[in-house]
């Protein structure tokens, strides 16, 4: 019944929901075709130009396409069959090994992965479908079940940074760990936490700020929003709410993808994991944010 009522309010679009300066351009509602291990989609990067991307499932799949456009909106997908990810060794990661959530582009071309399960943070070579390993945090072990590094970014100077999904107090900020050029994993800042939203996705955009994509499931529907953060010297600064949905606008928004079009506006492209349910399904949302309206945009007090 409440997978139901879930579908339902996910066709819904209620009026005065998304407050400036995100403005939706488009929202597309993709579908399987002849493809097997389809859904379930968590992280997403999108090129520089929009027209491909690449997303990838939380049961370790990759599937890479191109977006058919019209004056700027999504009207289709032409998608390659998916590609399973296998580990280190070359061969198909266990169950708890394969909990893929988020997906970051760097400037060489690697994809980097985070996993929740066994924890860790590892990346695939151009052109490679086989996990290159990265040592883990200390504090890793110690994330919470299916709530750790769901959001994953490049941060200005190359290095990976993840945020975990719960911080294990409603009054306690999101940890924030990094990848440093010696490879060791350090927790130098963490995201104001305001509830009920929980991250679930991230990217650093071309103006140079963190996006952070956010979800809160209340029962019958998801509503997701999206915060701006300018990276500072001693953390993350000028935090300013980009959008916010209303319940059920859309499916279970989790991956982020930050982009500048033709128009030099900021686009912000979103999938939703479907949760392999018949009664949810994959969307590509996408919302633009103008150059004026960003600077107006409502700043959060830190």
């Amino acid at each position: 019944m409440i997978a139901a009522v879930v579908a339902l309010l996910g066709a819904v679009t209620a009026s005065g929901a998304v407050p400036e300066p995100a403005e939706l351009v488009s929202s597309y509602t993709w579908r399987a075709g002849d493809f097997e291990h389809f859904g379930g989609f968590s992280g997403l990067e999108v090129s520089d130009d929009g027209t491909s991307f690449v997303t990838i499932s939380d049961e370790a799949w990759i599937v890479r396409g191109n977006f058919v456009r019209e004056d700027g909106r999504i009207l289709g997908i032409a998608a390659d069959p998916p590609v399973e990810i296998r580990n280190s060794s070359g061969k198909k990661p266990g169950r708890f090994q394969a909990n893929s959530e988020g997906l970051a582009l760097d400037a060489e071309g690697r994809l980097w992965v985070s996993f929740e399960g066994y924890a860790r943070v590892n990346y695939l070579p151009p052109g490679e479908n086989r996990l290159h390993w990265i040592d883990r945090g200390p504090d890793f072990d110690n994330f919470q079940t299916n709530s750790g590094m769901e959001a994953l970014a490049i941060d200005p100077e190359g290095r990976p940074i993840t945020i975990l999904e719960r911080s294990g107090d409603l009054k306690r900020p999101f940890p924030v760990y990094r990848l440093e050029a010696d490879g060791r994993w350090t927790n130098p800042y963490a995201v104001r936490r305001e509830p009920p939203f929980l991250p679930v996705g991230a990217d650093t955009g071309p103006d140079g700020h963190l996006y952070l994509l956010e979800r809160h499931f209340a029962g019958i529907g998801f509503r997701s929003r999206v915060r701006s953060f300018a990276y500072g010297p001693n953390g993350l600064e000028d935090e300013r709410l980009i959008l916010e949905t209303s319940l059920g606008q859309h499916d279970n928004l989790e991956g982020l993808s930050v982009w500048r079009d033709s128009d030099g506006d900021i686009r912000l492209t979103m999938i939703s994991d479907d949760n392999f349910n018949i009664f949810q399904k994959t969307e590509v949302v996408e919302y633009r944010i103008r150059p004026d309206a960003a600077d107006d945009s409502r700043r959060r007090p830190r």
